[in-house]
Order: C-alpha cells, then structure tokens, then sequence
C-alpha cells in the first residue's frame, strides 16, 4: 500500500526537508512555458507542504530544454508561490535514466523525506522516481492519488455504458490499451492515427497518412472478432493524408457519447492542432463536456487542445500522465508506483 502524505501529522513534517518529484515536463515556446496545465495540477500537494512549514525542494525532469533555469519565474508564478526551491533537470544526470543506486543515494542525501506527485513519470524506471525510494521515507503525493483514484476508477466500472476513445500519432500505446478493454468496455471509438492502420487492415489505400504496419496483422483480427470495436466510416483526406474523421463518423460518435455513462479520451480525432482538422475533436469535447457523464481525459495533445478551446475544466478528471496513464490502462505495472509500494 502506498504511504500518503497526508498519513504525516503537521509536526511530523515541520522544519522537515521534503524532495518533491513532480512532472514539469512541460512545452516551451520561444523560451516561454506554453501550456502550463501540468504545473498547475501539483499546486495542491505544494501548497499542502509549504503550508506545514516544509522546506520544498521540486524536482523534475524537461524534454524542450536542458535547463530550468529560464523557466524558475514562470513557473513560481504559475504557482503562486516562491516558497520553495525548483532543482535543476535531473536528466542532465545520466544516473537518472539508468535508475543509478549511487546517483539516488546522492540525490536522497539532503533530505528527510520523499514524495512522489509525478504520476506522468511513474512508467519510468528512474532514479528520481524508483531507486530515490530505498533511500528515504516515501510517500504519495496529492496528485499522484487522485490519479490512482480516477484512473482505477475507469478500470473497475463496470462496462455497461463504458466508452474509450482512444486518437492520437502513437499507435504503439494504444493498440495495449485497446486488448485491455475489450472486455472492460461496451464501445472502444477509434480515430486518430491510430485509426490509420484499422483503415489498412480494411484494405483502404490510406496513402501518405501516418501508421505502424508492425500492427496491422493485429488490427486485422480485432476488426474480425470485435463489435463493440467503432471505425470510422469515412474520414477527410487532405494532402494525401487522412487528417480527421468525417462527418458521419462523428455523428456516430456523438450518438455513443449520449448513450455513455462513462468517457475515458486519449488522444485527438484528427490534426487537432491545425483548425480546419480539428472538428471532430471539437465536437466530442463539446458533447462531454456539456452532458453529466463521468469523464476521464488525458494525453498531452488533448489537454492542449482542450486548453485552446477552453473547455478544460469541464470535465470530470483530466490526467497529468500521457504514457504512464497509457499503460496504467493498459493494465500494465508502472514502476514508479511498485517503488511506493503500489499492488493492483
């Protein structure tokens, strides 16, 4: 069982030094943060630490630059807060992605007790999200159990009502994911990408569009042996490309989502990012957001998306986690939460 932190009474934490792993890996544009989504989501577990009179340090890691450094303003006035310090990108070690023992040792060395919040890390065997365990008092964070929660949640329902829809460019995370909810869910809507290969394996010329032949044998028996299984029957070809799903697709679609007791979305229905190939997504975000079924959302291009059209916070949860919540619902073991003690 993971150890949370609110389990620590506010004398067990006073004046302690608290080595706060979150997941800040966020899009930066032009030497600007230009979702700040992510950041926002721990605001609650630092706010919950600094407030008993905890010396912070947040650690993360950064894919968009090397370093922190120019982001530090940014990111205290996302916050709200300078109440803490925000360590450099631990990927600037190479001990992080090896999960190096004597790299945790040293990171852990400084402080009196580790949280976890990086959900969106914790399908990484990392130091900073694995090892860092055996070397100090570890705890889940706020976030980090709110993701557990929603997201177990969507596994454990039963399928009656259940609805995935699953889009987006990698189809390698979502064809696990797909396996895992045959059983689990009464329609599994597919657009996307990720549609692409279920067009090919109909033997649809799909042209220039983006896909992963290495499932197209596996996308040939799912459309043999599944119903509740939705292709698209027909989509927007542009450039040689297949860019969103058509018209009749998504009145589909909207018809499903009326019927559905519960959404869980990974994942755009087309080239969301481009307005013209966005209205697929456009308008299952706006059917979601307006009925009073029980959502669960995620995935970094949809949050975004979301973002834009300013819906976000119409839905029941939105997930930090784009691959770590891919695998969780994939049913697979994430490793940053078998460090905290994590047994599903």
């Amino acid at each position: 069982m993971i150890k949370l932190i609110t389990e620590l009474t506010e004398k067990e934490l006073r004046g302690k030094k608290v080595l706060l792993r979150v997941d800040f890996n966020v899009p930066v544009e032009n030497g600007k943060i230009s979702n700040t989504y992510r950041i926002r989501a721990h605001k609650e577990t630092i706010n919950y630490l600094i407030n008993r009179d905890v010396l912070v340090s947040v650690l993360s890691h950064i894919t968009a630059v090397e370093s922190f450094v120019p982001l530090s303003g940014q990111i205290k006035e996302v916050l709200g807060t300078s109440n803490f310090i925000l360590l450099e990108n631990v990927r600037q070690n190479l001990g992080e992605e090896t999960n190096d023992l004597e790299f945790a040792k040293k990171l852990a060395e400084p402080f009196d007790i580790y949280v976890n919040d990086a959900f969106a890390a914790c399908h990484r065997e990392h130091a900073s999200v694995s090892a860092i365990t055996k070397f100090l008092p570890s705890y889940g964070g706020l976030l980090l159990m709110k993701e557990i929660r929603n997201l177990t949640k969507t596994v454990e329902t039963p399928r009656e009502g259940k609805t995935l829809i699953l889009g987006g460019a990698k189809i390698s995370t979502k064809f696990p994911v797909i396996k895992n909810f045959l059983d689990k869910a009464d329609n599994i809507l597919i657009g996307g990408a990720v549609a692409n290969i279920f067009f090919k394996a109909k033997g649809i010329d799909i042209k220039k569009s983006l896909t992963d032949d290495k499932f197209l044998d596996e996308a040939s028996n799912l459309i043999n042996s599944n119903n509740n299984l939705i292709i698209p029957e027909d989509y927007i070809f542009s450039d040689e490309m297949i860019l969103d799903i058509g018209p009749k697709a998504v009145e589909k679609f909207l018809e499903i989502i009326k019927n559905s007791k519960m959404i869980i979305w990974n994942g755009p229905l087309g080239k969301a990012e481009i307005e013209k190939f966005s209205y697929s997504s456009q308008k299952i975000a706006e059917a979601i957001a307006s009925s009073d079924i029980f959502s669960v959302i995620g995935g970094g291009d949809t949050i975004a998306f979301l973002e834009k059209i300013d819906l976000i916070d119409k839905f029941g949860y939105i997930s930090t986690g784009g691959g770590a919540m891919l695998e969780f619902l994939a049913g697979k073991t994430l490793p940053g939460l078998t460090a905290l003690g994590y047994v599903d």
